[in-house]
């Protein structure tokens, strides 16, 4: 019997700096949450690029160096709360910055030059506040978001015990 690969769950996010995950965390609790509702952690909340999945973990080598992509910082407003189907319960941007866009076409291509498949949905930018969180309902007014966004990481994402989110590597 063959044993399997070790393998690493990975993602690549825009990850906030203490001060934006503050008012990330403010503005989750601002939200009314119904019973059941899970809550994102404070040190999880991100805005994710691109969710790679199970990949080798010998590959993290090749891929520390491979997502490196010219990148150009701008400004994201978040201030747009939404109820998601499924009860995903998210705080969008009040617009999607050409910069931002850019990013994610250029990992894009990346992730298929790098044998990865991209997802094939369309991207939507967004911070997820909850989940299980049908029902919630938000502040009528709330503050928008400024995140001079300065850069981007590479993310392991761990299962079990709640799970646990590791910065493996900020690109600049």
């Amino acid at each position: 019997m063959n044993a399997q690969p070790e393998t690493s769950r990975l993602f690549l996010a825009l990850w906030p700096e203490p001060s934006v995950r503050h008012q990330l965390r403010e503005a989750r609790d601002l939200w009314q949450w119904p019973r059941g509702a899970g809550p994102v952690h404070a040190d999880k909340l991100h805005v994710t690029l691109h969710f790679l999945g199970s990949v080798p973990t010998a590959r993290l080598p090749e891929l520390l160096d491979g997502f490196s992509v010219p990148f150009e910082p701008f400004r994201l407003d978040l201030g747009k709360p939404v109820l998601w189907p499924h009860g995903i319960a998210v705080l969008e941007p009040l617009s999607e910055p050409p910069e931002l866009l850019a990013l994610h076409a250029r990992l894009s291509e990346v992730l298929v030059a790098l044998g990865l498949q991209p997802e094939a949905r369309q991207y939507r930018p967004h911070v997820t506040m909850a989940r299980r969180a049908a029902g919630a309902t938000f502040p009528e007014t709330a503050p928008a978001i400024a995140w001079d966004v300065a850069g981007y990481a590479l993310v392991e994402s761990k299962t079990g015990d709640g799970g646990s989110y590791t910065v493996l590597h900020e690109y600049r």
